[in-house]
């Protein structure tokens, strides 16, 4: 039996690398690929996947809702979740919307394809370092000034607004926005802002 993947990965470089890394398993095809997640369910109910693999991080939708799409119109369409951070508020709410895998983006290939062949038999896969931090009580990895700056940043303030309100310097706020970004190991600002929520940290 081949196994009937959808891809969604918004960056051009890392799906096309997946895309080559699954061709080598003979039990695995591509069917689609998707760059969006407001795209998954269209195209998932075009192809019918048996496993849909998909990045947290997605522009139009993040991949945590597009899974739980999925789970309300293609139930039978198993959902692996790929992420590079690893909080209770997000596997909680991977486990809500009945995702069945839920793996580091840095886990070596051949753990992807295993992670695919078992979500697809109908198994849930939890990558065990990600469990392990998600279990932990989690102290923030941002300072204090850093998430008073991110909080502001969350409640709509822009740059200039947070440096008065802060009494900093706008490029000390840019530099703090920056900083926190790469230390949530985020994509962007709306990113990080996303993870320091469902952490409960802001």
């Amino acid at each position: 039996m081949v196994i009937r993947t959808l891809l969604a990965e918004d960056m051009n470089l890392v799906r096309g690398a997946l895309v080559a890394l699954l061709a080598y398993e003979e039990d695995i095809e591509v069917v689609a690929e998707v760059e969006r997640g407001d795209r998954i369910l269209p195209v998932a109910q075009s192809c019918r996947p048996d496993v849909a693999v998909l990045d947290i991080a997605l522009p139009g939708m993040d991949g945590l809702a597009a899974a739980g799409e999925l789970h309300d119109k293609l139930p039978g369409c198993g959902v692996l979740i790929l992420t590079g951070v690893g909080t209770p508020g997000l596997l909680k709410r991977a486990l809500e919307v009945h995702v069945r895998g839920f793996m580091a983006k840095d886990a070596p290939p051949e753990r992807l394809a295993d992670a695919i062949r078992r979500v697809a038999d109908g198994e849930r896969v939890i990558d065990s370092e990600l469990a392990i931090a998600a279990m932990r009580p989690e102290d923030p990895p941002l300072t204090p000034r850093e998430l008073d700056v991110i909080g502001a940043a969350a409640d709509g303030a822009s740059i200039g607004e947070i440096a008065a309100s802060l009494f900093l310097a706008e490029g000390t706020v840019r530099n703090y926005l920056c900083r926190t970004t790469a230390k949530l190991g985020a994509r962007s600002r709306i990113d990080a802002i996303r993870i320091a929520r469902e952490s409960g940290w802001i």
